[in-house]
């Protein structure tokens, strides 16, 4: 039999106002239908992950694609991969954040980022993880990462591209010192960056502003939750 016309029953969120077209041998079903895969078209689409965790694996599709992302034009051979069954399924953290009022809290798939908010100005900021400070880093801002979003902002400021399992990336933007470190940490430990200097810094979860802060804020961050990724195996160009 050829496998690449094997059939899989997925459902589709599009954060656009139309459904997807989604080929490749795959039926799409509702979210009800016990869908064997969840294909998440779009940054909203990604997002409603965080608060509306499928059953199913989650299938990331965006235009661009990335490490564990799956590019928008090459949906179809990447469903096709997953009908065949040439896949894997690997567990991603859920960060949990707060500044100390449960109206601060929010969670992130990707990243959290702590960002100046005026141009051309620049914070300071204490990282620590659980009790132990690790440094105070002066820089425009902080992104703390997941492996699934490691290929995004934080790469772009030097951190390095993560494996699932292997942590969080904490990178320095544009650090004023050249020796700043970039860190992997186990997000199972709270994680705390703290603002030691005055100005306003954005907080940005996901690539949404969630709200702004100033000296003396301390963020925490941690692993909450988990969510099941799909990442076909053997397709190209995804």
């Amino acid at each position: 039999m050829d496998r690449r016309r094997a059939a899989v029953n997925v459902a589709v969120r599009d954060g656009d106002d139309d459904t997807a077209a989604v080929g490749g041998g795959a039926t799409v079903v509702t979210e009800d239908d016990d869908p064997a895969v969840v294909i998440a078209v779009g940054d909203d689409a990604i997002r409603s992950a965080v608060t509306d965790p499928p059953d199913a694996p989650l299938l990331p599709v965006t235009a661009e694609g990335g490490r564990h992302l799956v590019a928008r034009d090459s949906l179809d051979s990447a469903v096709a991969a997953v009908a065949a069954g040439d896949r894997r399924v690997d567990t991603h953290p859920i960060l949990g954040l707060g500044l100390g009022h449960s109206d601060d809290d929010a969670r992130a798939l990707r990243d959290v980022t702590l960002v100046t908010d005026a141009p051309a100005s620049i914070s300071e900021y204490a990282v620590a993880v659980g009790d132990e400070h690790l440094e105070s880093v002066r820089a425009d801002g902080i992104v703390v990462a997941t492996p699934l979003g490691s290929d995004g902002y934080a790469a772009a400021a030097g951190g390095a591209i993560l494996e699932p399992g292997a942590g969080a990336a904490v990178v320095p933007i544009a650090p004023f010192s050249t020796t700043a470190a970039r860190r992997v940490v186990d997000p199972t430990t709270p994680l705390t960056v703290s603002v030691e200097r005055e100005g306003t810094v954005a907080v940005v979860v996901d690539g949404v502003r969630h709200r702004t802060v100033d000296r003396g804020a301390d963020l925490r961050i941690e692993r909450v939750d988990t969510l099941d990724v799909v990442t076909p195996t053997r397709t190209e160009n995804f």
